[in-house]
């Protein structure tokens, strides 16, 4: 059990995950369990909502558990998941304070064609979200460039190296 987060209400959506302490920017939030791989000997459980499964390299289908299962999306997030020797870590984009709902942008890593009004309430909220990262906004794209787990730039190499040449051709502006 992660004794640094605690889940409960949240303004966003349902139910969310909240800094039970401060982080630093960098700093571990929680890691990840990947180990309930969704497959054909394993579906689903009755019960469960596909909502909280997760897509990962190659087709691989993971269903959360608690607490990452319940981190909502947020379109000026504070975290974000990176894969550190094989385990997949929240990691905290920003400092965060205690008490501060942990969000992440579903974008960065994603892919598909799943779109849902967002509820986050930011600054910046898009208000209609696509799951693929290739469809956020140019400015987006170039900001959680750096954000990008290593499968995902294996797996999009070519349009990751389309959108960098692009980048840098000064079309759009920092």
């Amino acid at each position: 059990m992660n004794l640094d987060v605690a889940v409960r209400s949240s303004p966003i959506e349902g139910v969310g995950v909240f800094a039970a302490r401060a982080f630093t920017r960098g700093e571990v939030v929680l890691a990840i369990d990947d180990s309930h791989i969704v497959d054909s000997r394993n579906p689903i459980p009755p019960g469960e909502d596909e909502r909280h499964c997760d897509y990962l390299q190659g087709g691989k289908t993971i269903l959360m558990q608690i607490p990452e299962r319940y981190i909502n999306h947020c379109c000026d997030p504070n975290v974000y998941v990176q894969t550190v020797n094989g385990i997949r870590l929240v990691l905290a984009l920003k400092p965060i304070a205690t008490g501060e709902e942990i969000a992440y942008d579903y974008c960065v890593n994603g892919y598909g064609d799943v779109v849902w009004n967002c509820n986050c309430g930011a600054s910046r909220c898009r208000r209609i979200i696509h799951s693929d990262f290739f469809h956020l906004p140019l400015e987006l794209q170039r900001e959680y460039l750096p954000l990008l787990d290593d499968w995902f730039r294996r797996e999009r190499a070519s349009e990751i190296e389309k959108l960098e040449k692009h980048l840098a051709s000064g079309l759009i502006k920092s």
